[in-house]
């Protein structure tokens, strides 16, 4: 009778261990960062100031 319980109670024991099934592993996504350069706003405003003040002399230099 000792025998017979120990192996229900191994049995019993077995089968909760599956009793999920196999699940999917959820992949989450990838964060990627944006590249993005300040740089090029900091080269195009003065620039553009250069070529209005370069206007503005060429014209007389009156306002």
């Amino acid at each position: 009778m000792k025998k017979f319980a120990l192996a229900a109670a191994l049995t019993l024991s077995a089968s909760t261990a599956f009793a999920g099934g196999i699940a999917e592993p959820v992949m989450e996504p990838e964060v990627v960062a944006a590249a993005t350069s300040s740089s090029a706003g900091g080269i195009i405003v003065p620039l553009l100031l250069l070529l209005v003040l370069a206007a503005a002399l060429s014209s007389g230099g009156e306002v």
